[in-house]
């Protein structure tokens, strides 16, 4: 089954995302896809890889800040997958085609295939992606577009998903059994 845990900043996905995986499974693997651009990020993916570590064994730690889908694919009818986040890759994603003229279009080449490899992963997949869309609209096209994108992308994988969890302030709230339907 294929889960994604969506919220804010901060707002406490990852550590229930975590929690829940352990929850399905002895060992899974932790898929990170931040790079380090910057001595700040660089610190905080060291915190990271140090509290995997520190889980007794717990998690396989694998890193792909591009080739999402293909990695998927690998590892599909394995362990059990926690992936975060959906949206530091699509960062990744779009500043590598940042020049191109048909960015957008290679980005969306990008987020079907991650929708096709979310849409027959066999096993237990946990996906943690950020809420972008809430706030104040970017001032800039580039800013924009990744928010238009990143929820596109939460829609299309919700869909996939059989259950979707919002979490707010700590608290996860289940969403897909409290769908409304047309």
């Amino acid at each position: 089954m294929s889960i994604l845990v969506t919220g804010g900043a901060r707002s406490g996905k990852s550590g229930f995302a975590e929690r829940l995986v352990l929850s399905l499974a002895d060992q899974a693997v932790y898929v990170a896809t931040g790079q380090a651009f910057d001595e700040e990020m660089k610190a905080r993916i060291a915190l990271h890889r140090k509290l995997r570590e520190e889980s007794g064994g717990a998690w396989e730690i694998l890193e792909e800040p591009l080739e999402l889908p293909a990695l998927l694919d690998r590892l599909s009818g394995g362990k059990a997958v926690l992936v975060d986040c959906l949206t530091l890759w699509l960062s990744n994603v779009l500043l590598a085609v940042e020049e191109q003229e048909d960015r957008q279009e290679r980005v969306e080449r990008e987020l079907s295939r991650l929708e096709r490899s979310v849409a027959s992963f066999r096993g237990t997949l946990v996906l943690v992606t950020n809420e972008v869309g809430d706030g104040i609209v970017p001032e800039y096209p580039l800013g924009r577009l990744y928010r238009d994108l990143a929820g596109r992308m939460n829609a299309l994988l919700a869909r996939q998903c059989g259950q979707v969890f919002l979490v707010t302030a700590g608290i996860p709230v289940e969403l897909k059994s409290r769908e409304y339907r047309l």
